[in-house]
C-alpha cells in the first residue's frame, strides 16, 4: 500500500481510504471487510453519522487492537442540528457508537449552501475548537457539495486541517470547482480526500458499451475502474481516494489497484485517453445520480435512486426487460415515479443538485411506455 503525509496533521495515511457508506447488509461480512482492509495496509477509515448502521459496524470492527492501527474519520450531521449544543451531543453519540474516546479527523458534513449557513449561525468553528481542546477530536475538516466560490469562502473561513470533495473523470470542472478547487485547497496547505471517484459506482455499472469498447481496444490493458482511480491518484494534490466497497471482491480489487498508486504515472497518451473516455460518457449520460440515498426515504414511497438506476440502465442498453421490471416491481406496487407529488423535499438534500421531480417524470414516461 502506498502512503502519503497528510498535511499539517502529522498523519501518514494510505492513498486508498475505505469508505463505509455502502457496506453489505451482512454485518459480519462488513466487519470482515474492514479488518481485511486494515490487515492489507489501509489505515484511513471514513464513516459518518448519517450512514445507516455504519458507525456501529466500524466500532465493532475496530475492536481487538484494530483501533490503534487506523486514522478514524467521521462527520458531524450539521443538517440535523437546531442549536449549538446539538453538535457536541451528536459527537458524543458517535463516539459511543464507534466505541472510542476520540476521532482522529472530524468533518462538518456536506456543506451545501443551507448547511454552511447553519455552521455560521450555530458557531461550528467554536464547536470544533472546544471539542478539540477536550481531546474528543484530533483534527478538523469539512466535506462539501457546493460551488467553487463557496469552497474558497469556506477554506478561508477557518484554519482547517483537511477537506473532502467529490472528484472523478466526469466532475473535473464541477463540485467545488473540480480540479481547480483541488489545486486551490492544496495551495492553501490542505490535504484533500476524494469521494465519489466512481460516482457511487455508476461510472462502472452504467458504463455505455462504447466506453467499454474503448477500454478494451486501448493498448494498455486496465479495467475501467482502475483507469478512473488512476486518473485521481496520478494527481499530486490528491492525498486519499475513498472507495465505498460493498463486497469483498470490490475491496480486494481496490487494494490491488492502490498497491501501486504513485503520482505522475500516466503518460500524455493515457491522459488523452481519459479525456476521450469522459467525452464519450458525457455524450450518453442520462441521470448522474450517485445512489447516495440522501433523497430517501420519499414520504410517498417513490424509490427515487432505484428508478434512476433503471432509467440509466435502459438508456444505455435498450433492454426491454428493464421496462417490464419497472412496471412489475415499481409501478404496480405503487413505488414508481408516478407517485411523486412534486413536494421538492428530495431536491433539498441532493448533493448533485439534480432536478429530481423533472427527472422522475421523464424516467416514468420512458419506462412505462
Amino acid at each position: 500500500m502506498e502512503y502519503v503525509s497528510f498535511g499539517k496533521t502529522g498523519l501518514r495515511v494510505s492513498r486508498f481510504g475505505l469508505g463505509c457508506m455502502r457496506f453489505p447488509r451482512d454485518e459480519d461480512e462488513a466487519i470482515r471487510m474492514v479488518r481485511y482492509a486494515i490487515d492489507n495496509g489501509v489505515n484511513y477509515i471514513d464513516t459518518a453519522y448519517t450512514y445507516p448502521g455504519s458507525e456501529v459496524i466500524v466500532g465493532k470492527a475496530l475492536k481487538d487492537g484494530y483501533r490503534d492501527k487506523v486514522c478514524l474519520v467521521t462527520k458531524c450531521p450539521v443538517v440535523l442540528i437546531s442549536k449549538h449544543e446539538d453538535m457536541e451531543r451528536f459527537l458524543d453519540e458517535q463516539l459511543e457508537r464507534l466505541d472510542t474516546d476520540y476521532a482522529d479527523i472530524y468533518l462538518l458534513h456536506n456543506l451545501s449552501p443551507a448547511v454552511w449557513e447553519k455552521v455560521k449561525k450555530y458557531d461550528g468553528a467554536g464547536f470544533l475548537d472546544s471539542v478539540a481542546k477536550k481531546g474528543k477530536i484530533l483534527h478538523k475538516g469539512f466535506s462539501l457539495h457546493n460551488s467553487f466560490d463557496a469552497f474558497k469562502e469556506i477554506i478561508d473561513y477557518y484554519p482547517w486541517d483537511m477537506t473532502q470533495i467529490q472528484l472523478n473523470i466526469l466532475d473535473e470542472k464541477n463540485q467545488a470547482g473540480g480540479v481547480e478547487g483541488l489545486k486551490y485547497a492544496s495551495h492553501r496547505g490542505l490535504p484533500v480526500t476524494i469521494m465519489e471517484p466512481l460516482k457511487g459506482g455508476s461510472l462502472i455499472k452504467d458504463a455505455p458499451k462504447s466506453v467499454l469498447e474503448m477500454v478494451d481496444k486501448y493498448p494498455e490493458k486496465r479495467p475501467l475502474a482502475e483507469w478512473c482511480f488512476r486518473w485521481l491518484y496520478d494527481q499530486p494534490e490528491v492525498s486519499v481516494v475513498l472507495s465505498g466497497t460493498s463486497n469483498m471482491e470490490q475491496l480486494k480489487d481496490d487494494i490491488r489497484i492502490f498497491n501501486s498508486s504513485d503520482i505522475d504515472v500516466m503518460s500524455k497518451e493515457d491522459k488523452d485517453f481519459i479525456a476521450c473516455l469522459a467525452k464519450e460518457y458525457k455524450s450518453s449520460v442520462t441521470i448522474p445520480c450517485t445512489d447516495c440515498k440522501y433523497c430517501m426515504p420519499c414520504s410517498h414511497g417513490v424509490m427515487i435512486t432505484a428508478v434512476f438506476a433503471l432509467y440509466n440502465k435502459y438508456h444505455n442498453t435498450l433492454d426491454e426487460s428493464v421496462k417490464e421490471h419497472y412496471k412489475d416491481v415499481f409501478f404496480k406496487p405503487g413505488r414508481g415515479a408516478d407517485q411523486c407529488v412534486s413536494c421538492g423535499v428530495c431536491e433539498l438534500h441532493c448533493p448533485q443538485g439534480l432536478k429530481i421531480r423533472e427527472l422522475l417524470a421523464k424516467a416514468h414516461e420512458e419506462l412505462i411506455n
